[in-house]
């Protein structure tokens, strides 16, 4: 998971453009909105945008959307848990 989490910061970084942040500025379990890394709903948008283009899971539920982007290892953890397990 910790590759996971690495891997999420750097696209988190370069998805929303974030050119004055760099991967180990951002803390696991720091808030992703807010007064954590100040994110907002458009950031919300492209971070759905990025799950679904680039790990190829998708939001079933718009109200699961402020626990899932709590912070980069609450998404490490909606992701590892939408996997489907190989047949």
């Amino acid at each position: 998971m910790d590759k996971l989490m690495a891997d999420l910061k750097e696209q988190i970084i370069e998805q929303l453009n974030l050119q004055d942040v760099k991967p180990e500025e951002i803390g696991d379990d720091q808030p992703l909105f807010g007064d954590g890394l100040g994110l907002d709903s458009i950031d919300a948008l492209e971070l759905i945008v990025l799950l679904q283009q680039k790990y190829k899971v998708k939001l079933s539920n718009a109200e699961e959307g402020p626990k899932i982007f709590r912070s980069v290892r609450t998404i490490a953890e909606f992701i590892e848990n939408s996997k489907i397990p190989n047949a």
